[in-house]
């Protein structure tokens, strides 16, 4: 039995039976008598504010559980916002004392987080492909320059990023090798492909993928431009479920 399911169940306990004793409780929970009052310790202990004893319910645990996973999906993941910003998001909701929510483990939080996600796109894509969902693409393709060049081709339609690749070159044969590994699998074509004027990028479009080459909308403001002002994931997950 886990600590949040002892301590629910004590909590319980004494939200319907105020004065009932250590003893008493240890009884109907099953639990010992040292741990009944190092859990009630740990209640009274968190119990800072008016509001404190909603997080000690089930259906309380449960939104901070969804609370604490939107802010790191959206704010950590989405839009790169530092762990030491959201911890005091959380310490301003008075929450320090009921979730985890010091940057370190803030952190360690979302490298988890970022994990199951990325795990659960790579099994949605499986699916996708094996019960031939994968429509036609209206890519775009650029090269952004952070740490190293990464060359990056998304999907207009659906806002997915199929690749990101670092790469020494951006040559056509690179580009071409790395475009064709990745759509080989998704049983799908490119209608056309948005990219500036580069030769590379252009024979990648007529050569490569046998579609249509698009210039970007407004030159000298390329897709990588996009894709920097929500850097660093923005439309590299999707959207989590209600």
């Amino acid at each position: 039995m886990g600590f949040w399911t002892k301590s629910q169940l004590i909590f319980n306990v004494f939200r319907d039976q105020a004065k009932a004793s250590i003893r008493q409780v240890a009884l109907q929970t099953g639990l010992s008598k040292s741990s009944v009052h190092r859990l009630k310790q740990a209640m009274v202990d968190r119990h800072q504010h008016p509001e404190s004893w909603l997080w000690e319910t089930e259906e309380g645990r449960q939104w901070l559980i969804r609370l604490v996973v939107a802010v790191l999906y959206h704010f950590g993941l989405k839009r790169g916002v530092g762990a030491e910003t959201m911890s005091a998001f959380f310490a301003s909701l008075h929450l320090e004392h009921h979730v985890g929510s010091s940057p370190s483990t803030l952190r360690a939080m979302m490298d988890k987080l970022e994990t199951l996600v990325l795990e659960t796109t790579a099994a949605w894509e499986r699916e996708g492909i094996a019960s031939a969902q994968m429509g036609p693409m209206v890519g775009a393709v650029d090269e952004t320059f952070l740490q190293r060049m990464m060359l990056v081709f998304m999907d207009l339609v659906s806002g997915y990023i199929f690749l990101e690749e670092t790469a020494e070159d951006r040559s056509y044969e690179t580009w071409y090798a790395h475009v064709r590994t990745r759509l080989e699998p998704m049983q799908s074509h490119v209608l056309y492909l948005v990219s500036d004027r580069a030769k590379a990028l252009i024979k990648l479009a007529h050569t490569g993928l046998a579609c249509l080459s698009i210039p970007d909308l407004f030159q000298g403001w390329p897709f990588d431009a996009i894709f920097f002002m929500t850097w660093p994931r923005a439309t590299r997950y999707p959207s989590l479920p209600s």
